[in-house]
């Protein structure tokens, strides 16, 4: 069998030309041996009609099977020589013709050179989106984040705002002025603690 891939006829019939002249080959292989035991069945069926007859079965058997080494020989003599004419004048598609799926080559024809180009941009393409992913991953995370701040913000406001409301309940006219005061005492407060423990290392060094 040939050992040209043929891809391109492969492309055209559905299938290689080599399996096709397989399967040609193998039926009428199939087809001489059926032939071969059908004669060897009629032979028998006649020698059990003369009398006295000095030829066994075993010894018809033999006979059948030289005769079929034989013809099978010729049949592969001969389909060799088919096999090379039907791939080269029946089943091969000539070098100047293309098949209509390739018809846009003859007004783009497309080089290894390009090809190789049009593979690195892909894999330039492959990697800025790999990278556009990973962006939009950690942009996402941080909106979460900004929300999951911008709902801790909203309870801060709300806990100031009942603060206020109860200060304005209590008689207190402005309550985030009295938070500021507050909170300029407590450093105050601090303040004097700092220097009181302070002094009295002192003291207790002396």
């Amino acid at each position: 069998m040939s050992v040209d891939p043929m891809a391109y006829e492969a492309q055209f019939f559905g299938f290689t030309p080599q399996t096709c002249l397989l399967r040609i080959y193998l039926a009428f292989q199939d087809h001489l041996f059926e032939v071969m035991q059908a004669v060897e069945q009629v032979i028998l069926k006649k020698l059990e009609d003369v009398p006295n007859s000095e030829i066994s079965p075993v010894q018809v058997r033999k006979c059948t099977e030289k005769f079929l080494c034989f013809m099978k020989g010729r049949f592969d003599n001969l389909f060799g020589k088919m096999e090379q004419l039907i791939l080269q004048a029946v089943l091969r598609i000539p070098p100047n013709i293309l098949l209509p799926e390739d018809k846009c080559q003859e007004t783009h024809p497309f080089s290894e050179e390009k090809f190789q180009l049009l593979r690195k941009e892909i894999e330039e393409l492959q990697e800025k989106y790999k990278v556009e992913l990973c962006t939009e991953q950690a942009l996402l995370a941080e909106l979460e984040e900004q929300k999951i701040v911008k709902a801790r913000l909203r309870e801060t406001l709300t806990f100031f705002d009942e603060l206020e409301n109860i200060g304005r309940d209590h008689g207190t006219s402005n309550f985030r002025e009295s938070l500021v005061s507050l909170v300029q005492n407590c450093r105050k407060f601090q303040n004097i603690r700092d220097k009181v423990e302070k002094q009295s290392q002192r003291l207790e060094t002396r």
